[in-house]
């Protein structure tokens, strides 16, 4: 089922990767996440990940030679040409368009002040897609140099805290800034030290993905086999653990699974 978003106005409605090698991308995540995939809306360049068959995320070529493997959060926007002067307005970049699709909405890939590099789309969104809930990510996470300045910067240009009825609330919780749609957490924006020169990916301000998996040893083990890089030690709270990876052309996620039962 489709809802249009002027009724989710400012969510996160749909995460997509670049991959340079469709082919190999669709192995890597077939074999870490479990998805399987159909053709998407645009031809052989595109593809569906789908998990019980229920839509979970997209995967493109690149237009250019030079774009970079990477993740893209879309945000919905009521009107994408109103989004697009509000982003400008606000000193971010916007790279293309809006761009009209046959699918009957309106997108366009853009970066806040840092740099860090995000979509809006106005249109049709499946309605049941929500961060947070069920084969969606289970949380978005936007490292930057200064949360409090990028919430300001994109309040403004996704209308959060507007108190309109649809729309998403923002809230400070132990220096981070919260993201709410509906009452339920799906985003949070971090504070700390990036360089938007530098060299490596995991240096710069970018909107990360965290997906869950049953089992993450196991879904370690099928990156590393599939050519990727684990780039961080395991970490754990109370209720999961959580490791960043990079898959075989450079991207960047982290996966997040629960602990498991203690033996009784």
């Amino acid at each position: 089922m489709e809802i249009s978003t002027r009724e989710v106005f400012g969510a996160p409605c749909w995460v997509n990767l670049t991959a340079r090698d469709l082919q190999a991308a669709q192995q890597f995540y077939g074999a870490v996440l479990g998805w399987q995939f159909r053709p998407g809306r645009l031809g052989e360049s595109s593809t569906i990940a789908e998990l019980d068959g229920v839509p979970v995320a997209g995967i493109g070529e690149p237009a250019g030679d030079l774009a970079m493997a990477a993740w893209t959060v879309h945000f919905a926007v009521a009107d994408a040409n109103v989004a697009v002067g509000r982003i400008r307005e606000r000193s971010g970049t916007v790279a293309v368009g809006p761009v009209s699709f046959a699918s009957g909405g309106r997108g366009a890939l853009a970066a806040d002040r840092e740099g860090a590099s995000f979509g809006i789309w106005e249109g049709p969104v499946r309605s049941d897609w929500r961060v947070g809930a069920g084969h969606a990510p289970a949380w978005l996470e936007l490292r930057t140099r200064d949360a409090f300045e990028a919430a300001i910067f994109y309040g403004g240009v996704l209308e959060w805290a507007t108190g309109r009825e649809g729309g998403c609330e923002v809230s400070y919780e132990e220096d981070q800034v919260v993201l709410r749609q509906s009452g339920e957490p799906v985003a949070r924006l971090n504070s700390g030290p990036v360089d938007a020169a530098a060299s490596a990916p995991q240096a710069r301000p970018r909107w990360h993905v965290h997906f869950r998996v049953p089992d993450l040893d196991a879904a370690t083990d099928a990156s590393t086999a599939f050519g990727g890089r684990t780039l961080s030690p395991v970490e754990s709270n109370a209720t999961e653990r959580w490791v960043t990876l990079q898959d075989a052309e450079g991207a960047l996620f982290t996966l997040n699974a629960a602990h498991p039962p203690t033996p009784r």
